[in-house]
């Protein structure tokens, strides 16, 4: 039987890595039924939603990370998923409950089904809970994927509330290496890239987006603070439409979404 790993690893390093993958993925199993343990007593008032909060945030952080590690991209996307969906929300609606099991049981699936080669993780995230809105209020959310690539903070905020308001389905990546395979993989309908990133800047992803086959069509934005006619602006591939963070924003964004088809 051919290994996960052939063509991976030296000779001699798959079957180690291979080993480990299937003691994670025990680790994984027994992690998500606690989870659904602990969703049950908080349905019955036995613990609080903040103590299922916390424990889905630690296993989160853990699966991300090791799942990318083994090679199981739909365990690492939906992990990445469930964490931002929780992230920067102090006062969650009703329906936080019923979403973070949702979250659980399709980890859950993944487990039970780590290969199956059927599985699209670009539909698999379109049925995810949309994101809890910064604001608490709920209105009916579209089916179309924005992914911010930007650091959390104040624009971010405001960008994502502003998204939200549209009714787009906002999920948030914070570093532009770690952005290229989770677009790849899960194929938005539109990404919104912060010029000004460390390591790999914002223009430097947005232009390749543009250019590469897998990508070119997967409708692609840039966020800056810089003046227009700032010369590193002039780096940016021509089909790549430019948002200002200054009172120009709105107009911006709306004339971005228009030549995109979005709107």
């Amino acid at each position: 039987m051919q290994s996960r790993t052939d063509g991976l690893y030296a000779k001699g390093v798959g079957d180690i890595a291979d080993q480990l993958r299937v003691e994670f993925l025990d680790e994984v199993k027994e992690t998500l039924e606690r989870l659904i343990f602990l969703i049950t007593e908080v349905r019955h008032e036995q613990h609080s939603l903040s103590d299922l909060v916390s424990e889905i945030q630690k296993t989160t952080l853990t699966f991300k990370g090791q799942a990318h590690n083994f090679d199981l991209p739909a365990l690492a996307t939906v992990a990445l998923r469930a964490e931002d969906y929780l992230a920067n929300v102090k006062h969650y609606p009703p329906r936080t409950l019923d979403d973070l099991q949702t979250f659980v049981e399709t980890m859950v699936d993944i487990a039970d089904k780590p290969y199956d080669e059927d599985r699209e993780i670009s539909k698999l995230v379109r049925n995810l809970p949309a994101k809890v809105r910064l604001d608490e209020t709920i209105l009916d959310v579209r089916n179309v994927e924005v992914l911010l690539v930007m650091h959390h903070g104040a624009a971010t905020h405001f960008v994502e509330r502003e998204m939200q308001e549209c009714g787009y389905r906002i999920s948030t990546c914070t570093s532009t290496l770690d952005a290229l395979p989770l677009i790849i993989r899960t194929k938005p309908d539109l990404v919104i890239i912060s010029a000004m990133m460390p390591e790999l800047s914002g223009i430097d992803l947005a232009s390749g987006l543009a250019e590469m086959p897998a990508t070119r069509n997967i409708p692609t934005a840039l966020i800056t603070s810089l003046p227009a006619d700032d010369p590193y602006l002039q780096l940016l591939n021509k089909r790549v439409p430019i948002i200002h963070k200054n009172a120009s924003f709105g107009d911006d964004l709306a004339d971005a979404l228009s030549k995109l088809f979005l709107i």
